[in-house]
């Protein structure tokens, strides 16, 4: 199911227009380049609409937002719009400040976003128009459980719908619907966690998988998670003694730059619901 996807990102060279966080906008370049896709980054409002004209798509993810980003996050987003590029949204830490929180719905407001990917946390207050959230993590009380899956699925499903986005919910388990099928995944290392960056990193790969993958955003979606979570896998696997997390988090990009589609599809951990 996923190799054609990956297969296609390979051959598409898909040019990214990322509004991205500070603290990893190096890991979010090279994670795009490992994947064969292109990433340009630029958040200066004077630039971003000339910029988003050449892409196939905007990655707006609002970690360091700033009042000279969030008119440029808006300007971009209405200009891919309009030329019917793909448009992703990830709510860094909605629900941890104000101006975050009302940033990441008055940009649900204001633009379509094909893709909202954020973690149980920022996805529930994004549903709301409140919630908490530990800093930028998700709060350990809105974690997804075997015991709360259902109802996980139900509520992203009923998110999807309302919002006419694909929803992925990342997590220990990772959720990714249109509204009416739901992927469950499990793959990744919850060392992940301790690298600042993999979910930045992800949002940007799933938005070169949607580009590439047009005709089926929501396997694309799925495909970019599962192989994000894959790389997780890999590198950690290939961890020597005296590695950490800064080793593990280019053991991750370099998984990513050597992986396959027939490797993602051997490898993809899932059921759907």
């Amino acid at each position: 199911m996923f190799k054609e996807p990956f297969d296609n990102l390979r051959a598409n060279s898909a040019l990214v227009h990322n509004i991205t966080n500070y603290v990893t906008v190096n890991d979010v370049a090279n994670v795009l380049l490992a994947a064969g896709a292109s990433p340009i980054m630029s958040d200066d409002i004077n630039d971003v609409e000339d910029i988003t004209s050449i892409c196939g798509g905007l990655n707006i993810n609002i970690g360091t937002l700033n009042g000279n980003t969030i008119p440029a996050m808006f300007a971009a987003g209405a200009k891919a719009n309009a030329l019917g590029h793909k448009v992703l949204l990830d709510p860094v830490g909605a629900g941890a400040s104000k101006l975050r929180t009302d940033t990441a719905l008055d940009l649900m407001n204001k633009i379509k976003f094909d893709v909202i990917r954020g973690n149980i946390s920022e996805i529930k207050t994004l549903a709301t128009g409140s919630g908490t959230t530990k800093g930028v993590d998700a709060d350990i009380a809105d974690a997804v459980t075997e015991d709360s899956l259902e109802s996980a699925v139900k509520f992203a499903k009923d998110l999807s719908k309302a919002t006419s986005s694909i929803i992925a919910i990342t997590g220990a388990k990772d959720l990714v619907t249109d509204g009416d099928k739901c992927f469950v995944i499990i793959n990744g290392r919850p060392e992940m966690g301790r690298i600042t960056g993999t979910g930045c990193q992800l949002s940007a790969l799933m938005t070169a998988f949607i580009v590439a993958n047009p005709d089926d955003q929501l396997t694309a979606a799925a495909a970019a998670v599962c192989a994000m979570g894959l790389a997780g896998e890999i590198g950690w696997s290939r961890m020597q003694n005296g590695d950490g997390n800064s080793t593990y988090r280019n053991r991750i990009i370099d998984a990513i730059y050597n992986m396959t589609g027939d490797a993602l599809e051997e490898g993809a951990k899932y059921e759907i619901k």
